[in-house]
């Protein structure tokens, strides 16, 4: 059942750094329906330099006849070269430090690092059992960069079946794909040994921080042309493949 919380992890912190360039999106195959939601604040950006910026985003895989969700397998997307992950001067979490620590625990330890919370959530079945749904708190730390990359640690604990810390480390590629300026790709471990889904992750995501006097977003962005857009894609097990162009319109100041 552990393997769950890694799947929610990658899907929130995914959620909340590329999919919160689109405001909403629903997109129904089968009976698998996919749904986002983001709140980007503030609206109004510069046209030209950065600024911080904090996402809020809802994530749920669900389907239309009530059954379990199949397996979500792979999640890739590419974002917009206008937004951007800032992460010099700002503190660094490390796996050693967060091992074997409970929510609160790693909070403190790495007060600094933290860039994000939320929560997730799964259905499972397993046999002979009834269906439940089981959660944890989540929280996303900036992490040491792995081959000059920004990387972000994604951290959840659970109780059942018994406490342990679970952390997946998640790197951010700089690309250079016309619109596109990052990529990210996860390879997502199976859930509940086949018998689960994960079908909800909430992330609020980014924080601001100083370096040498000067305020910083660990996300920021700029608008230009009006919008901001992202590509991606979301395979699951049953050879569902939902892909999809994400834009949201912002406001040029200054």
């Amino acid at each position: 059942m552990r393997r769950f919380l890694l799947a929610i992890l990658a899907l929130a912190a995914l959620a909340g750094i590329v999919t919160a360039a689109a405001l909403a999106v629903r997109i129904e195959i089968g009976s698998t329906v996919v749904s986002a939601t983001a709140d980007v604040r503030p609206r109004k950006l510069p046209a030209k330099g950065w600024a911080p910026v904090k996402l809020t985003t809802t994530t749920r895989v669900g389907t239309n006849d009530g059954s379990l969700p199949p397996t979500l397998s792979r999640l890739r997307f590419q974002f917009d070269k206008h937004a951007r992950i800032q992460t010099r001067g700002l503190p660094v979490c490390t796996l050693a430090k967060l091992a074997g620590t409970t929510p609160a625990t790693a909070r403190k330890r790495c007060k600094g690092a933290l860039v994000g919370t939320g929560v997730g959530k799964a259905r499972v079945r397993l046999p002979g059992e009834k269906q439940t749904t089981i959660r944890s708190p989540l929280s996303f730390f900036n992490g040491p960069r792995r081959k000059g990359r920004p990387t972000l640690i994604a951290h959840a604990y659970e109780r059942v079946p018994e406490p342990q810390t679970l952390l997946v480390p998640i790197a951010i590629e700089r690309i250079s794909h016309g619109r596109y300026g990052y990529r990210v790709e996860v390879e997502m471990p199976e859930i509940a040994g086949g018998y689960g889904a994960a079908t909800v992750a909430k992330a609020t995501l980014g924080r601001t921080f100083k370096r040498h006097g000067r305020e910083l977003g660990y996300v920021e962005a700029r608008c230009v042309g009006s919008r901001l857009q992202v590509y991606g894609t979301a395979s699951f097990s049953n050879g569902d493949f939902f892909p999809s162009t994400l834009a949201s319109t912002c406001n040029a100041r200054g």
